[in-house]
């Protein structure tokens, strides 16, 4: 029994890292695109902002030194109570390029990210929205060469998986760990054959504005947590053409400093993740236990074949890591960490959960969203259908 367990796992784990591998390597690289030429359509870039004061000066920086001739950048102070809103007046009186628009209140019944981003798209005049957040740098040909694919691929939605900073090597290894559970779950290099793959990178969400109103843009989803995955999963079941490229040396964000950040900053989203069921957590939990856990414990206990098909599935996974550090450029040293790693994430994913059940909700940019108001929303967001493209 034991060995048949152990035969059933290294198959399984084996399959899925080869599936990951040979999948990324389907993601085309938005570096490798070409130029926006004459007749290249209008984008706006959409930026919200609530206390960046420490990151909005150079995020805007990059944002407007973007070589494209038909661009507008907008920001929606989003009610900050820091020096962001002067920040952002003195750069528009420099940068003919830069909207600026405070909110101040937030109407009941919207987060307020999602709330800036609809009143940032209402105001844009650009054939394209790209929506962005506050830390992160755009390469200066970012733009024209989403434009130039969207373009040419009539594409209606374009993400990017893009280049992230990380300071310490354990940080590196739990945003790998990340963003390889990303591609198992969403597996974005099927997103052209499968009508029920789609995506969303918060990022980088740069949508057809026809597409976008037609589908009532963020009020359709006025209280999605995981804002970013919802809009992709509305385009997608829209009817629309939805792409994902590698945005590696286009563009770059640092999200976290350290792996406590980490913990606190996935606290108010991650059980959205979980579809806010304490059943999906569970099971999450023990798929997690039995895969990535356990094949470390039984090198300690199991014998014979038992014992090489463990060590075969903790290699397996480690090559999986390995290429994707390479692909990084980040250190092998990382590794070093992956035994740890899958406990930290329950950690954090147990956490976040019972503080929200604990505190019966979300409290986000200040303000406070019941649980039941939050599930009500999140399930009518899963099964909301857009008019067919």
């Amino acid at each position: 029994m034991a060995i048949l367990f152990a035969s059933v796992l290294f198959a399984a784990v084996g399959v899925l890292c080869l599936t990951v591998i040979l999948g990324a390597r389907q993601i085309p690289r938005l570096k490798d695109s070409a130029l926006a030429e004459d007749g290249a359509p209008s984008v706006s870039i959409v930026v919200t902002a609530l206390n960046e004061a420490d990151t909005i000066a150079p995020a805007l920086q990059s944002l407007l030194a973007i070589d494209y001739p038909d661009l507008e950048v907008i920001v929606i102070n989003d009610r900050s109570t820091d020096a962001t809103p002067q920040i952002l007046e003195r750069m528009a009186a420099e940068q003919p390029r830069l909207r600026v628009l405070h909110i101040t209140t937030l109407p009941s019944g919207w987060l307020g990210k999602n709330h800036a981003l609809q009143r940032g798209a209402e105001i844009a005049r650009g054939e394209y929205l790209l929506f962005t957040d506050a830390d992160v740098l755009f390469a200066p040909d970012a733009v024209s060469r989403a434009a130039a694919y969207c373009r040419q691929g009539d594409v209606d939605h374009l993400t990017l998986l893009f280049d992230v900073v990380a300071r310490t090597q354990l940080l590196r290894a739990m945003l790998l760990s990340f963003a390889v559970a990303f591609m198992m779950r969403f597996r974005p290099w099927q997103l052209e054959q499968s009508p029920d793959r789609f995506v969303g990178v918060g990022g980088f969400n740069m949508v057809r504005r026809s597409a976008y109103f037609a589908l009532g843009g963020h009020a359709a989803i006025p209280l999605a947590v995981l804002d970013d995955l919802a809009l992709g999963r509305l385009i997608k079941q829209g009817g629309y053409r939805q792409h994902l490229l590698l945005g590696n040396e286009m563009v770059t964000v640092e999200w976290y400093r350290n792996t406590p950040e980490l913990g606190r900053g996935i606290e108010k989203n991650i059980f959205a993740g979980f579809d806010y069921r304490l059943s999906y957590l569970i099971a999450a939990t023990v798929l997690i236990l039995a895969t990535r856990v356990w094949p470390w414990i039984a090198l300690f206990v199991a014998r014979g074949i038992a014992w090489w098909l463990y060590a075969a599935t903790i290699a397996a996974s480690l090559l999986l890591y390995a290429v994707l550090l390479r692909e990084r450029g980040w250190s092998l040293r990382c590794l070093a960490f992956m035994p740890i790693v899958p406990l930290i994430e329950i950690w954090m994913w147990w956490k976040g959960a019972l503080l929200v059940l604990k505190r019966g909700g979300v409290t986000w940019r200040g303000t406070f969203y019941p649980l039941a108001e939050i599930r009500h929303a999140h399930r009518l967001a899963a099964r909301k259908k857009g008019p067919a493209a």
